[in-house]
């Protein structure tokens, strides 16, 4: 998948999801907390939280597999899509670091980033860097910038 002119660079979400991973961020002041964006190519709809199995969950995070294979699954079954992943930075800020680009699976996913205060969105436009992405307020069924 290459970026192209019909690549988003906005994407609608809800206060209450973005009020949600940051929540979870703060629950867990000295580890990555981690999970999957879902929805389309313009707005996150929903998350799916996942365990952090990395092997340091203080400086990185992993996916729980079991939660990335049943949201693939899911979607092919015609729910949501997957599209990127969240995680935090308990120590850091909303910038993805060294190693979120060394991490980088596919060009177009995107990435929220939260420090347990605030967060940004940002889109792999290569194997190796991000974009800042425009978040945008989904409300009831519309979106407000």
């Amino acid at each position: 998948m290459s970026l192209s002119n019909d690549v988003a660079m906005q994407v609608a979400i809800s206060s209450g999801l973005i009020e949600q991973i940051v929540a979870l961020a703060a629950a867990e002041p000295v580890r990555e907390v981690c999970g999957l964006l879902l929805g389309d190519r313009t707005s996150i709809a929903d998350i799916a939280v996942a365990a952090n199995v990395a092997a340091d969950p203080a400086r990185t995070f992993e996916v729980d597999p079991a939660v990335q294979f049943a949201a693939i699954r899911a979607a092919r079954a015609g729910g949501a899509a997957v599209l990127g992943c969240y995680h935090s930075h308990p120590l850091g800020s909303t910038v993805p670091s060294d190693c979120d680009r060394a991490m980088i699976g596919r060009i177009g996913e995107l990435w929220l980033i939260t420090d347990g205060v605030s967060v940004r969105v940002w889109r792999a436009n290569t194997l190796t860097s991000f974009a800042e992405v425009e978040l945008v307020e989904a409300t009831a069924g519309c979106v407000t910038s």
